[in-house]
């Protein structure tokens, strides 16, 4: 089978423990592209935040698509089109809200490039921040603000206390909701069937395209779901374990140019 796509999670698989992409992995993308090569950063990140790695890989110029929000948003880069776009619904955001109140844990969400929050000088906010390049807003009063439909929530708390938090909150929000930790202190609350396989096959549909012809390569919970969807799934050395276990090739970490090894093995002619 001949690969055409590529998948990319971005922190601890395109990118380095400096949040880089490395020449030796940049080199092999543009390789790929000048070969026909599809390439689709696909992150729990927000758009905006998706955005200079984009920039950096030419995806504007010459093709190529975001996926964000863990799959809640995918847009064409050449074009700036939105392609598919999901929210939560406005009367949930009290719920959420409430919550996390009921649990002690600080929230986030999105609006545009901020993030919107009420605790600011959070240690897990400022991780979010400088991951995504976003400015933070301080909204002491979320549930009077937020008078709009938002793609996603972050909980965030030490990783021990999330892990006792997350079957709480699943039990209480049911079904019609996606609630899974992508770190250990990060607990995304997404609308049901939001995930990165979920809206992948939307991608490839719209393209024409099979998932035989899809590598998807990441190292986090979240790319759980797309490593096991694509023809060929890719763990970094770096994976968490059941990544590794579900992938059907492990390729170097994200700090020794994992990426454009799979990328030469697999794709380039």
């Amino acid at each position: 089978m001949d690969y055409r796509m590529i998948v990319l999670d971005l922190d601890g698989t395109l990118t380095n423990r400096n949040k880089e992409i490395t020449p030796k992995t940049k080199e092999a993308l543009f390789e790929l592209k000048r070969q026909g090569g599809v390439i689709v950063l696909a992150s729990g990140r927000p758009t905006y935040g998706i955005m200079p790695l984009a920039r950096e890989l030419e995806l504007d110029k010459t093709g190529g698509y975001i996926l964000s929000f863990n799959g809640g948003r995918i847009l064409d880069c050449s074009s700036g089109q939105t392609v598919f776009a999901k929210e939560l619904p406005v009367e949930s955001n009290k719920t959420i809200l409430r919550l996390s109140k009921e649990h002690g844990v600080n929230i986030l969400t999105y609006e545009d490039d901020l993030i919107i929050t009420p605790d600011a000088s959070d240690e897990y906010v400022k991780k979010e921040a400088a991951i995504n390049k976003l400015e933070v807003k301080e909204v002491k009063d979320m549930e009077a603000y937020l008078k709009f439909p938002v793609v996603k929530f972050l909980m965030l708390e030490d990783g021990e206390i999330l892990q006792k938090v997350e079957p709480k909150v699943k039990a209480s929000l049911g079904s019609d909701y996606s609630v899974y930790r992508s770190e250990p202190f990060f607990l995304e609350i997404l609308p049901k069937g939001i995930d990165k396989a979920a809206s992948l096959e939307r991608l490839l549909a719209r393209l024409g395209m099979s998932r035989e012809e899809m590598i998807a390569c990441g190292d986090g919970y979240n790319d759980l779901s797309m490593i096991e969807y694509a023809g060929l799934g890719v763990a970094m050395e770096n994976a968490v374990l059941p990544v590794k276990k579900a992938a059907d090739y492990v390729t170097f970490s994200n700090n020794e140019d994992g990426i454009a090894h799979v990328v030469e093995k697999f794709m380039l002619s």
